[in-house]
């Protein structure tokens, strides 16, 4: 298995590119952080900011990092399985 492909028990949070992931991660953390801050200064409807975070960082903060580690790492890493069931991570051979 290459580290670009997506299986139903590897799920991918992956992203085009690193560009492409950080702005995302700046949308979302920005939103995140603007509902609380703005909080005090627009009242409740600052709190709209909230979906739009969550969306941007697809479901939560840790699924953004990890979707960093996958963006970063692709192609360059493949998991390979042994029948036992034990996984490593190596580097792709090209």
């Amino acid at each position: 298995m290459r580290g670009d492909e997506v299986t139903a028990d590897s799920p991918s949070y992956a992203s085009r590119s690193v560009s492409v992931h950080l702005v995302r991660g700046v949308i979302g953390f920005g939103s995140l952080v603007a509902a609380f801050a703005l909080l005090g200064v627009l009242g409740w409807p600052s709190l709209l900011l909230l979906p739009v975070g969550v969306v941007a960082l697809r479901g939560c903060p840790a699924c953004w990092v990890l979707g960093l580690v996958q963006t970063v790492s692709r192609g360059r890493l493949e998991r390979r399985c042994e029948e036992g069931g034990a996984c490593r991570l190596e580097r792709a051979v090209e």
